[in-house]
């Protein structure tokens, strides 16, 4: 049995990817994979705990590089809750993960969200909305004040009016954006070497990012998913759709479309909700296409 990820690091050149762990949650596969059947997971046990549940890692990337300091999604935030017979979430140390690399808030330049899942925006100030969130709490203002704070528009204008509970809380997360949100469009490149790759399915602006060293000494790239995937079975069962992707089907060619790229040998990739390690590459189909992580199993 896999459990959730803990801190790990990527070097690309000089540039180094940091997934700094803020929580964790355990879900049943029936309800959050649709498309998966018991027999279908036998194949895949070790990602099952005692219960039959699978674990998620919740965090966010850190990316320095050339001098720029950012952060890739915002975890849960601190909460601590339950859905019945659904999952379990538990968040809160993204701060004191953000410290152990011995920095503040105030160090981060550049906050970019892959989506506006709840999951990914838990830090945006210092509520974090959950489903047992103590009434009243006042929002003080963006936890990382400095920064600037980038989405895709689609994404941003795909939430607009909604409270939705997966989404983000218009008082915690979109009021205190509104003035201050920019646009991040597919192509771009919102740091050195850091290029935005447009993965629509799970939500309608869903984007990844694709880590490259600016030197060019090291031809390797690194693709930070989001949640084109959320667990390392879907690199064998692409059609297991997750329960919350607004579009299944452009979900899972969206998955296509990445893994197919993965394959080359040089590209490896990052998933936030992976278990046991984030970090790993795609292994071309002999049988069938299989994953390996870059770091070993702790």
């Amino acid at each position: 049995m896999v459990n959730p990820a803990p801190r790990a690091q990527l070097a690309l050149g000089d540039t180094t990817v940091t997934f700094l762990p803020d929580g964790h949650g355990w879900l049943n596969p029936a309800v959050l994979f649709p498309a998966s059947s018991p027999d279908g997971w036998s194949t895949h046990a070790p990602y099952l705990d005692a219960q039959g549940r699978f674990p998620v890692s919740v965090g966010s990337f850190l990316i320095r590089t050339a001098g720029r300091t950012l952060l890739v999604d915002l975890g849960l935030g601190a909460v601590d809750f339950a859905i019945p017979d659904v999952a379990t979430f538990k968040g809160g140390a993204l701060l004191d993960s953000l410290a152990a690399e011995d920095l503040t808030p105030a160090d981060v330049d550049t906050v970019f969200y892959t989506h506006l899942h709840h999951d990914h925006v838990g830090w945006t100030t210092n509520v974090a909305p959950a489903p047992n969130a103590r009434p009243g709490q006042i929002v003080e203002g963006l936890t990382f004040a400095q920064a600037r704070h980038l989405v895709t528009e689609a994404e941003w204008r795909h939430w607009a009016g909604t409270e939705d509970l997966v989404g983000p809380d218009p008082a915690a997360v979109r009021a205190p954006l509104a003035d201050v949100i920019g646009f991040a469009a597919d192509g771009e490149e919102i740091a050195p070497g850091v290029h935005v790759l447009a993965t629509p399915g799970h939500t309608p602006g869903h984007s990844s990012l694709v880590v490259t060293d600016p030197s060019g000494a090291d031809d390797r790239r690194l693709v930070i998913l989001g949640d084109v995937m959320h667990c390392q079975v879907q690199v064998t069962e692409t059609h297991w759709s997750f329960a919350f992707d607004a579009d299944p089907a452009q979900a899972t060619g969206t998955r296509e479309r990445v893994l197919k790229e993965l394959e080359d040998g040089r590209t490896m990739l990052a998933g936030g909700h992976f278990a046991g390690n984030v970090f790993g590459r795609v292994l071309p189909p002999a049988a069938r296409r299989a994953w390996a992580s870059l770091l070993p199993v702790g």
